[in-house]
C-alpha cells in the first residue's frame, strides 16, 4: 500500500481508540469524532439522539479494526452521511481525526488564513516532519494571495507576496511566477495563466488534498482513501487475471465490489470465427492495418488478398486481390496511413512491390539488381521512406517512388523495424544478433545477441520490448533498453522456418506465435506457460497477427493454404456473459 509520503507510519499515542473517552485540548465542543460541532462540514451533534453507550463494557479493538473503522467513517462523511459518522465515532470509541486536523480543515475550506496559520503550530508537534511546516505554510499564503488577486485586492495580494511568502525564503522560481499575475487584467485571465480553478470549494478542496500529504495519517487520513484501497485492489486483480483483454475503467462505479474480477477464456479470441480459403497455396504471412479495418495476407501462390473487416461482427470479406508477385509473398508492411501496402518475395526475390491499397494500383515495383533479396522491410514512421534488404547483404532506405536514399555495404539482414524517432533502424543479422542502423550518421551499435539464429522479430507500440523467434529456441523477449533477454516462452516448436510472432491484446499484454507444430500458442507477457493453444490448422502455422484496434480479433496464417480468424467463444450462457467484475460483456 501507499505511503502517505510523510515517513513512519506510527500513530501518535494521544490519537488512538479512546473506547468511549473523549479528550481535547480545544476549548471548543468536540465530537468523538474529532471534527468540531462549529464546524462547517455540516456535522450536528449526536449527543442527545445517541444511544448510551458509556455504561456498556467494549471491546477492545485492533489497529486494524480501528484503520478500518477510520477509513468508513472519511467514506461517510464525504458522502455527507454526517450523523451517520457521529454514531460511529460514538460507538467504536474512535476517532476519525485530531481535533487539531479538524479545526485546520474547516478554517482552510472557510478561508480563514489567519487561523488556518495559526492552526499550523498546533500540528507541527504532530508531524514526523516539523520543517514541512514551511511548505504548508507556502501553500496557504499562495492561495491567499490568488484570492486577493481575483477579489482585485492588489494591494493585500502585493503585502503577502512580499511581507509573508518572500521571506519564508522557499521556492523562489515559484514566487517569481507568481509575481507576474500581478499584471493579469482580470479574473479570467488570471484562472488561465495560473491553471487555477478559482476562489471557492473546489480550489480550497484541492489546496487541503495537497496540505493533507504532509500530516501523519493518524492525524488527518489522506483524501480518498477507501477509494484509493480499492481501487488499488481492483487493479491489482485485473494485472492477475490471464485473461484480461479490455480496458478497465479507473472509477469504481464501472466494476462490482462484491465479486472478484475475473475473466472468461471464452471470452479470449480462442475460437476460430472465420476460415478463409481464397488463398490456393501456402499462406506465408498476414498483418492487420494500423487502424484494425483490413487484413492483408500474403501466398506462395503470388498473390496478395486485401480483406475488410467488418466493424460490428467482426466478420471478414475479400475486398480486393493484388497479383503477379512470381516468386510468392513471404513478408507485408502497412505503412503508418494504411495507404500503401509493401509486398517481398522469399530469399530468390530480387523486387519489392509497393501498392496503393485505396485504388488497388501498384504504385512502385522496386529492383536495384537481380543480385539482390528483397525480403524484409519496414516503414520510416514519417510514411514517406522505407527501408529494405536480404541475406546477400542488401540494405537500403528508398522513398515511395524506389528512389534509394541511402544504404549500408555488406549488412546481410534477415528482419528489420523502423522506431518511433526516425533515425534509428533495428535489423537482424547473420551474425545472430539485432544492431541499431542510423542512416543519417551511419553509426551502428549491438542490441541484442543470441546464440541461435534470429529468424524473425517484432517491437512494441513504446519501442521498449523486442519479440524474437529464434531458431531451435522458440519465442524470445527483451528489453530493448535495458539490453536484457527478459523472457523465454515454453511451448513452441520452432525450428529453422521463418515463424512471426507478435504482441496483441489491450495494452499488448499478450504475446502470439505460430508454430511447426500447427498450432497458435498465447501467452501472457509476464507467464512463460501458455495460457491458450488454439488447434485447427493442419500445417505450419507461419505468421499470427492481432488487431491492433479490436482486442478480441487474431488472425493466423498457415501453409495449409488457409488463414483462421479467431475471436471469442460464438456462444456465452448468462454466467458467462458476466463478464469484468459483474459487468455484462456480450459480443456485438
Amino acid at each position: 500500500m501507499q505511503t502517505n509520503g510523510t515517513g513512519g507510519q506510527e500513530p501518535e499515542p494521544e490519537l488512538s481508540c479512546r473506547n468511549g473517552e473523549s479528550s481535547s485540548s480545544t476549548a471548543e465542543v468536540v465530537h468523538p469524532n474529532g471534527l468540531l460541532s462549529s464546524a462547517n462540514n455540516g456535522l450536528p451533534s449526536t449527543e442527545s439522539s445517541a444511544p448510551d453507550t458509556s455504561m456498556k463494557k467494549k471491546k477492545r479493538l485492533s489497529q486494524s479494526d480501528e484503520d478500518v473503522i477510520r477509513l468508513i467513517g472519511q467514506h461517510l462523511h464525504g458522502l455527507g452521511l454526517n450523523q451517520t459518522v457521529d454514531l460511529l465515532m460514538q460507538e467504536s470509541g474512535c476517532r476519525l481525526e485530531h481535533p487539531a486536523a479538524t479545526k485546520f480543515r474547516n478554517h482552510v475550506m472557510e478561508g480563514e488564513w489567519e487561523k488556518a496559520e495559526s492552526d499550523l503550530n498546533e500540528l507541527k508537534a504532530l508531524m514526523h516532519s516539523p520543517s514541512a511546516v514551511v511548505r504548508m505554510k507556502f501553500l496557504l499564503l499562495q492561495q491567499k494571495y490568488l484570492e486577493y488577486l481575483e477579489d482585485g485586492k492588489v494591494l493585500e495580494a502585493l503585502q503577502v507576496l512580499r511581507a509573508e511568502l518572500t521571506p519564508l525564503k522557499y521556492n523562489t522560481e515559484r514566487i517569481h511566477v507568481l509575481s507576474g499575475y500581478l499584471m493579469c487584467s482580470h479574473s479570467d485571465d488570471l484562472r488561465a495563466k495560473a491553471e487555477w480553478e478559482g476562489k471557492g470549494t473546489v480550489s480550497r478542496s484541492k489546496l487541503l488534498d495537497k496540505l493533507q500529504t504532509y500530516l501523519p495519517p493518524s492525524v488527518m487520513l489522506p483524501p480518498h482513501r477507501l477509494q484509493t484501497l480499492l481501487r488499488q485492489a481492483v487493479e491489482l486483480q485485473r494485472d492477475r487475471c490471464l485473461y484480461h483483454n479490455t480496458k478497465l475503467d479507473s472509477g469504481l462505479d464501472s466494476v462490482s465490489l462484491l465479486i472478484d474480477h475475473v475473466c472468461s477464456r471464452k471470452q479470449f479470441p480462442c475460437y476460430t470465427q472465420q476460415i478463409l480459403t481464397e488463398h490456393c497455396n501456402e499462406v506465408w504471412f498476414c498483418k492487420f492495418s494500423n487502424d484494425g479495418t483490413k487484413l492483408a495476407s500474403g501466398s506462395k501462390d503470388t498473390t496478395v488478398i486485401i480483406w475488410q473487416v467488418d466493424p460490428e461482427t467482426h466478420q471478414l470479406k475479400q475486398l480486393k486481390t493484388l497479383e503477379g508477385h512470381a516468386y510468392g509473398v513471404s513478408y507485408l508492411a502497412w505503412s503508418p496511413d494504411d495507404m500503401y501496402l509493401i509486398a517481398c518475395g522469399p530469399d530468390d526475390c530480387s523486387e519489392l512491390w509497393l501498392w496503393n491499397v485505396q485504388t488497388g494500383e501498384l504504385r512502385t515495383k522496386m529492383s536495384q539488381s537481380h543480385e539482390d533479396s528483397l525480403t524484409s522491410v519496414a516503414w520510416n514512421p514519417d510514411g514517406k521512406r522505407f527501408v529494405t534488404g536480404g541475406q546477400r547483404g542488401q540494405f537500403y532506405q528508398c522513398d515511395l517512388d524506389g528512389n534509394l536514399l541511402d544504404s549500408w555495404e555488406g549488412v546481410r539482414v534477415q528482419c528489420m523495424w523502423c522506431l518511433s524517432d526516425g533515425r534509428t533502424v533495428l535489423a537482424s543479422d547473420t551474425h545472430q544478433r539485432i544492431r541499431g542502423y542510423n542512416f543519417e550518421d551511419l553509426t551502428d551499435r549491438n542490441i541484442v545477441q543470441e546464440d541461435h539464429p534470429i529468424m524473425s522479430f517484432t517491437v512494441s507500440k513504446n519501442g521498449r520490448l523486442a519479440l524474437l523467434n529464434v531458431a531451435t529456441q522458440g519465442v524470445h523477449l527483451w528489453d530493448l533498453q535495458d539490453r536484457v533477454l527478459v523472457r523465454k516462452y515454453q511451448g513452441v516448436t520452432q525450428g529453422f522456418y521463418t515463424i512471426h510472432s507478435c504482441f496483441g491484446g489491450y495494452n499488448e499484454d499478450f504475446i502470439a506465435s505460430g508454430s511447426e507444430d500447427h498450432k497458435v500458442y498465447i501467452w501472457h507477457k509476464r507467464s512463460e506457460l501458455p495460457i491458450a493453444e488454439l488447434t485447427g490448422h493442419t500445417r505450419t502455422v507461419n505468421c499470427v497477427s492481432w488487431n491492433p484496434v479490436l482486442p478480441g480479433l487474431m488472425a493466423s496464417a498457415s501453409d495449409d493454404g488457409t488463414v483462421r480468424v479467431w475471436g471469442p467463444a460464438p456462444f456465452l450462457d448468462s454466467q458467462e456473459t458476466e463478464g469484468l467484475n459483474g459487468l455484462s460483456t456480450t459480443r456485438r
